[in-house]
């Protein structure tokens, strides 16, 4: 009867958590799925003409969701590596500073808590192609100014592709290492100090002692970050608006850096949203394939 009881107790304090759920996160995710199939779907009367895979098509057989793709990909592909590496190495640096480590581990973090949107627009006044504090160390280092985001520059032509997602990708790279710092260093904190000990009588260097010692005893976290990062990068969005604006892209170049999330929302915007819907979906079903990877690879196991 008591463990009865209990149960019962149990319930009824997952029951708001579980309401509101069902109400904010399943209703609108089954709602989503059947508007991406519903044929010339009327948001506004609740209307559509029939089932099927319209929708779908109508996505694909846009050109323009080719280049979000290639961009989502390319920020996916370039980020989540980058930011991994660099940020293995500050834990691994912030690990073996005795002195200070508090202080060092907040500064680290302070971005993490400020606004994304905010931090951008920083980033965007960095990288001003005229008036910029990135351009102006290169030019006191005797190189010509370069047009990262576009504006008036004499005798200069639009910014490439290849400038503006190189201020996209550093942004987002920086934006990334505070949280993945945290997760890596409580790792390493949790190293057992006798393998350290063992590898110095030993006499194994630092690089033995990291691939052979840090680096299989992190593989969880590291799995955890690779994963989590990859469907992060899938759905990224802020990072685009906090540096180019409404634009999401430099000047002259409007929509160069959309991601897929950035179509999704502009089909909200002209009321498509059977497509937007089919679109979502689309993204739901490679960001789960990724959970699921996710689940498999992160348990507690350590990879030699």
């Amino acid at each position: 009867m008591e463990v009865k009881r209990n149960q019962w107790e149990a319930w009824i304090y997952l029951a708001p958590t579980l309401i509101l759920m069902a109400v904010f996160t399943v209703y609108p995710l089954f709602n989503t799925f059947f508007i991406a199939f519903a044929e010339d779907y009327n948001y506004m009367l609740n209307d559509w003409d029939g089932l099927g895979f319209g929708n779908f098509a109508t996505v694909l057989q846009k050109k323009s969701i080719l280049q979000y793709f290639k961009t989502t990909v390319l920020i996916t592909v370039i980020s989540v590596p980058i930011s991994i590496i660099l940020s293995l190495l500050i834990a691994v640096g912030l690990n073996s500073i005795k002195k200070f480590q508090k202080v060092y581990q907040t500064i680290f973090f302070m971005p993490y808590v400020t606004n994304a949107i905010a931090i951008g627009m920083v980033f965007s006044v960095i990288f001003n192609s005229r008036y910029g504090v990135f351009n102006s160390l290169i030019e006191a280092l005797g190189f010509e100014r370069i047009n990262w985001l576009g504006g008036n520059m004499p005798n200069k032509d639009l910014p490439t592709y290849g400038k503006s997602l190189t201020v996209l990708l550093v942004y987002i790279i920086w934006n990334a290492l505070p949280f993945k710092i945290m997760i890596l260093l409580s790792g390493l904190q949790g190293i057992d100090k006798q393998y350290y000990q063992a590898a110095q009588i030993d006499c194994a260097s630092k690089f033995r002692v990291l691939t052979r010692i840090t680096l299989p005893l992190l593989s969880p976290q590291v799995t955890f970050l690779t994963t989590t990062s990859i469907i992060g990068s899938f759905k990224e969005y802020s990072s685009i608006i906090g540096v180019f604006g409404d634009a999401e892209g430099p000047i002259g170049q409007k929509n160069s850096m959309s991601t897929i999330v950035s179509y999704i929302y502009k089909c909200i915007a002209k009321n498509d949203i059977g497509i937007a819907a089919a679109a979502a979906v689309m993204l739901f079903v490679i960001i789960m394939i990724f959970t699921f990877f996710k689940e498999f690879a992160t348990k507690k196991r350590v990879h030699y």
